[in-house]
């Protein structure tokens, strides 16, 4: 989206360097981005920034933050991430966390549930489905987990290209190895998490593509279930990367959720 100007610079929190972006105005909205990584431009974090002031960190160990060769958790991340909020003096955010991030997010949201002023978990893992499993990174080659995220294939050629670059595998590859070692043993999943969202009084949306091949919707009638003050919306012919398949559905429901008192 034309107009809006980003900024990205390193942050130290918790004993990790963060590369973070920062873009537009107004209630600040942080987003956590999915294991696979995030590119540094999409249209859904500019659709956002048009109305509220963006934060996109990546995850220590993802994308262009270094690696904490001690970090061992997915609530690890958690306790950074509250620890940059708080070097960043930002009171009260929105939090969006998108897949893999919505796990991050569960467990920020668990952990001072009245410090948010809404919580948007979209395809969220951190639960394990009652009904089938997570997609597995260890059996899924790079290009066809990433492709698994997509109901229109189109939709990720447009971002990756049909044949995504060799820097692009690399980085899968980089995030990949992450995951296995804060997300492994169970994966991809908390056993504790359903127990301690139910704290949680800030409004929660969970949002869900309707063809999610990744994780089973399931998952986020569980989330409906432990979250006391929740919504859910199902995004029509959507996968499981709503945000890049389509961002502008993904970015009214968000805004028009978080723009509710």
């Amino acid at each position: 989206m034309a107009g809006v100007a980003w900024e990205s610079w390193t942050v130290e929190a918790g004993g990790c360097k963060v590369h973070l972006r920062r873009g537009g105005a107004g209630r600040p909205l942080l987003i956590l981005h999915h294991e696979t990584g995030t590119l540094d431009d999409l249209p859904f974090y500019d659709a956002l920034a048009a109305r509220h002031e963006v934060l996109v960190p990546h995850h220590p160990g993802y994308s262009r933050s270094p690696r904490p060769d001690w970090m061992r958790s997915v609530r690890d991340i958690a306790v950074v991430y509250r620890g940059l909020l708080s070097e960043l003096k930002v009171a009260k955010p929105a939090l969006v966390g998108l897949g893999f991030g919505g796990w991050i997010a569960a467990e920020m949201a668990s952990m001072a549930p009245a410090d948010l002023s809404h919580l948007v978990l979209v395809g969220a893992m951190g639960i394990k489905p009652p009904q089938g499993d997570i997609l597995d990174l260890a059996i899924t080659g790079y290009v066809d987990y990433a492709r698994a995220g997509f109901h229109d294939q189109k939709a990720f050629d447009r971002l990756y290209g049909e044949l995504p670059s060799v820097d692009q595998l690399e980085m899968w590859d980089i995030c990949r190895e992450m995951s296995f070692r804060i997300a492994w043993k169970p994966y991809m999943y908390s056993q504790t998490l359903p127990h301690l969202l139910g704290s949680m009084r800030a409004p929660s949306l969970i949002v869900w593509g309707e063809e999610d091949r990744v994780v089973p919707q399931s998952a986020g009638k569980r989330y409906l279930e432990a979250l006391p003050n929740a919504w859910l919306e199902i995004v029509k012919n959507c996968g499981h990367c709503v945000d890049m398949e389509q961002p502008e559905a993904l970015a009214r429901l968000v805004a028009n959720f978080v723009g509710r008192e």
